[in-house]
């Protein structure tokens, strides 16, 4: 998926400003889906608006400047159904943590079963960030079964670092002289 497809599958649900989307791919239920910058998505809106898959209109507000709200056309709505439509490309999964594991061995172990720690809860608090979308979002279906996939993926991950994170930590420099030592 692309910044275009997301703009096309936010402003599928309801009208949006370029902030709102930006805030929806940060923290709210497309911040799993592809990371999205201002600087992207308002290229990205308008190319839209100049296929004329998205409108767009100015709305005062008092004491601040107007917000430029989009919507989506009927031409939008089919193209963001043709673009689902399209094979998928793979997923991509970025992790600093895994970056962390792979150099280890020049860490020293203190500091490793701390971030050991920091990804437990970092994985505890988004399994329980999905478990509030899910019930803002009891009605539909879809939602809650991406939710739902979402919680095992992260529920597998937890189990695996809990289960493996002393093996982790061990791999890990027994004190700050090893490099010094070599």
């Amino acid at each position: 998926m692309n910044v275009r497809t997301l703009c096309l599958s936010v402003l599928y649900e309801c009208d949006a400003t370029g902030y709102d989307i930006r805030r929806m791919c940060v923290e709210g239920e497309c911040a799993y889906f592809v990371e999205a910058s201002f600087g992207s998505i308002y290229p990205a809106l308008a190319r839209l608006e100049k296929e004329q898959l998205v409108t767009s209109r100015t709305v005062p507000q008092e004491g601040k400047p107007a917000r430029k709200v989009y919507s989506i056309t009927d031409a939008g709505r089919k193209e963001f159904a043709e673009e689902l439509s399209a094979p998928l490309s793979p997923d991509t999964f970025h992790s600093p943590f895994l970056l962390l594991a792979r150099f280890v061995s020049i860490l020293p172990q203190d500091l490793v079963a701390a971030r050991v720690q920091e990804q437990l809860e970092r994985l505890a608090g988004e399994r329980k960030a999905l478990e509030q979308l899910k019930s803002d979002h009891p009605d539909n279906p879809a939602d809650c079964w991406v939710i739902n996939y979402g919680r095992e993926v992260l529920g597998v991950a937890e189990k695996y670092v809990r289960t493996h994170m002393h093996e982790l930590i061990t791999l890990s420099r027994a004190d700050e002289r090893k490099d010094a030592a070599e």
